[in-house]
């Protein structure tokens, strides 16, 4: 891997939780890894869709088997209100929980890292959007994710609903990252095709996006590479077929290395025009990242004409022989044509969205206008009004 002049001339840094464990069959360790923390009481952070999946049983058998009192909270939705955070934190205070478990997709490890700080913070969790804002840790906290997408259990970032304007806010802070994460692929072999393209569209979104990043590491851009290396791969095979472990022990690994690149690199123009999606019409995140990414893409190629062309060649692409434009087209074209392998219509007016919402649309990823900054081609208005268009 090649570390640019720009790498070398600043402080690189790289931020993970004190420990991963990455296996088939690894969330029977959970107990073990509670009580080294010191847990005598756990609190179960996850929604009802996982609990009645079963996916919870084994993890509760664990922490039981070290003789730890377990209690669910399973109210998380997706997208999750601020309010849950709070919620849940208030139930972690009034009960003496000692350690949060969080189980699921994003928004429930979401909630798990956001109800940790507020177990001992002060206020509503609204209070600390921001970056490190967060005055005191946590309790400790074990992040166990059934879905290959999101990488929230490697990431310092609590991503909530703001439902006083409808829009997204981010709690940054060393603070939320996890004591333990803890990535079992067995607990995501049961996640419908649907589920299986849109999270792991989410975990190439990130990987793309912390890769071009201007604040990309040489710890982003290495993991970043990898994780986008192993989902043009076995994305499409878990598609078709769900018990395919090989496939799916790749992705939950992917997924996990994509999200350690973005807390290094972090996100950009992606995540900032797919958020109101999100919050207007109520979208899974994967997949309003996966329907915005190749018009973003296309939109930013020439900001970074070497580093899209890098990812073509990552996803399977011949670009002998071509410019690095040409290789960046090709990229596009690759994209559009992995969206179609999955099933992922690509236009917005596949979604009974409306030409008369664009309007709407560009107001609301306006307001996510910090996730321009890391882009690596800058937006206005009229841009973020030109890629929504395109799209629909």
């Amino acid at each position: 891997m090649k570390i640019s002049v720009l790498m070398m001339s600043k402080i690189n840094a790289f931020l993970s939780p004190n420990k991963v464990i990455l296996g088939n069959g690894a969330v029977s360790h959970v107990g073990e890894e509670a009580r080294k923390l010191g847990a005598a009481k756990a609190l179960i952070v996850t929604d009802e869709g996982v609990v009645k999946a079963g996916l919870v049983k084994d993890a509760e058998a664990s922490l039981k088997a070290q003789r730890i009192e377990v209690g669910i909270y399973d109210k998380v939705k997706p997208e999750p209100p601020a309010r849950l955070v709070d919620e849940c934190a208030q139930a972690v205070r009034s009960n003496g929980y000692d350690i949060i478990i969080g189980i699921g997709g994003g928004s429930s490890l979401d909630v798990a890292k956001g109800a940790s700080i507020m177990a001992t913070n002060k206020g509503k969790v609204t209070d600390y959007v921001g970056d490190n804002l967060v005055p005191r840790r946590g309790v400790p906290k074990i992040l166990i994710p059934t879905t290959a997408g999101s990488g929230s259990e490697v990431t310092r970032g609590v991503v909530m609903t703001d439902e006083a304007d409808n829009s997204k806010k981010v709690v940054f802070s060393d603070f939320v990252l996890a004591d333990v994460a803890i990535v079992d692929p067995l607990l995501t072999v049961s996640m419908p095709p649907v589920v299986t393209a849109d999270t792991g569209m989410d975990a190439l979104v990130h990987a793309i996006e912390s890769y071009v990043s201007v604040n990309a590491t040489p710890f982003s851009d290495m993991l970043a590479m990898e994780a986008i290396r192993l989902i043009a791969e076995y994305l499409p095979v878990a598609y078709a077929k769900a018990n395919n472990i090989e496939a799916r022990f790749n992705m939950s690994f992917a997924a996990t290395l994509a999200g350690a690149a973005f807390v290094s690199g972090g996100l950009g123009a992606v995540h900032g025009l797919a958020y109101p999606l999100g919050t207007e019409y109520h979208w899974p995140h994967g997949r309003s990242n996966a329907v915005m990414l190749p018009y973003v893409v296309d939109f930013n190629k020439i900001g970074n004409l070497n580093k899209y062309a890098a990812i073509a060649q990552a996803m399977g692409e011949n670009i002998d022989g071509l410019s690095k434009y040409e290789a960046a087209e090709i990229l596009v074209d690759s994209l559009f044509g992995l969206l179609d392998i999955l099933h992922i219509p690509a236009k917005l007016s596949a979604y009974d969205i409306s030409e008369k919402d664009i309007p709407k649309l560009v107001a609301g990823g306006m307001k996510q206008s910090r996730l321009f900054v890391p882009n690596p081609r800058n937006l206005t208005e009229a841009d973020v009004k030109a890629i929504y268009t395109a799209a629909f």
